[in-house]
């Protein structure tokens, strides 16, 4: 079994498009013609956004809709060189800051924002 995509269910696709290129500097893929669906450059694992209008059609059930006042327990996680910079870009653009970048026991540097969705977005690093 191979991770091959995560997909993070959005109220508005083209602005979670422009905030992931504008925060974390990813570079846009794709984005179907209906414009509920996107997908980012990330490496081996597409990052995607699904509109909640066709998230429910798929889902069929209801869900909780993440939202910076009310976060889902699930994250996802940048490798970053500079953790401080990638914390500081993000909040530059829209982002809310959960944790400042702080050195862990395990030997590994992180920080952790809430994107505009209210989805967990760490950064990370390991200290060599």
């Amino acid at each position: 079994m191979q991770l091959t995509y995560t997909i993070l269910y959005v109220n508005d696709v083209s602005k979670s498009v422009e905030f992931y290129k504008s925060a974390f500097g990813l570079k846009h893929k794709f984005t179907h013609e209906g414009g509920d669906y996107a997908e980012m450059d990330t490496g081996s694992v597409t990052l995607a956004f699904c509109g909640h209008s066709l998230a429910s059609q798929i889902v069929k059930r209801d869900y909780t809709k993440a939202s910076q006042r009310h976060q889902i327990g699930s994250q996802i996680s940048f490798y970053a060189d500079n953790v401080a910079t990638a914390y500081a870009s993000a909040l530059k653009a829209g982002a809310q800051g959960v944790a400042e970048p702080e050195v862990k026991p395990w030997g590994w540097e992180n920080a952790m924002v809430l994107d505009i969705d209210g989805h967990f977005v760490e950064f990370a690093r390991e200290i060599k």
